[in-house]
């Protein structure tokens, strides 16, 4: 038990990065992107057909990829940028490229459910397309946004696994290398739990975060 301990220990820090980081830039990048998409959308603050019809192709073709071909197709982009393709810092560059789009839909879909009175009330108030979105969209949705949050780092830590199958480092690789290619069932089982004790920590936190936004509202 102490060895698995052990050998456990250096990968769940590692898809602690990995996941961390790759949540941070993929909210960085999806979250203009969603707003992008609400304000552009029929019947917007800033409707415009072309450059929303273009968006929503952008974010549909990007989500239609499977991970692990986005990762190889990633591959160049991977290097430029971390100056190789294989270990933990360099699969943290597809993992916030794959979760953008995502984050773009969860921001999307949270800012369209808040109450177009509020808005319109906002705008019969003189309030700019700016203050409408970080005064009225944002805080009203925030409930929903951090709902869509914990989503999506719960859908990273399932793609970082897959990282480790192509040398992305972290828990997914020590239950391939270690566990399934060197039939140890033990090895396997335990990095599962681990990977499970981490989703079920971050939901459970989400939960919680979600129902405080609530009842302060």
């Amino acid at each position: 038990m102490d060895k698995i301990i052990r050998l456990l220990a250096g990968p769940t820090w590692q898809t602690l990065y990995m996941v961390g980081a790759s949540s941070f830039f993929s909210f960085l990048m999806g979250l203009p992107l969603g707003i992008a998409l609400v304000l552009t959308e029929k019947g917007g603050l800033c409707e415009n057909t072309g450059v929303s019809k273009i968006l929503d192709v952008f974010v549909n073709v990007f989500r239609s990829f499977p991970f692990i071909i986005l990762m190889i197709i990633l591959f160049p982009l991977t290097r430029l940028i971390a100056g190789t393709t294989i270990g933990t810092t360099a699969a943290i560059v597809p993992l916030s490229i794959s979760a953008a789009p995502f984050v773009a839909r969860v921001v999307q879909s949270s800012l369209e459910e808040v109450d177009r009175g509020v808005v319109e009330a906002a705008l019969s108030m003189g309030a700019g397309v700016k203050t409408i979105v970080f005064r009225v969209l944002i805080p009203e949705a925030l409930p929903s946004l951090v709902a869509g949050a914990t989503l999506t780092v719960i859908a990273i830590i399932g793609s970082s696994a897959m990282a480790g199958a192509i040398g992305g480092g972290g828990l997914g690789d020590v239950a391939i290398r270690f566990g399934y290619q060197r039939f140890r069932t033990d090895v396997l089982l335990a990095s599962c739990i681990v990977i499970i004790a981490i989703v079920q920590a971050i939901q459970w936190i989400g939960n919680k975060i979600v129902r405080t936004l609530s009842r302060n509202r």
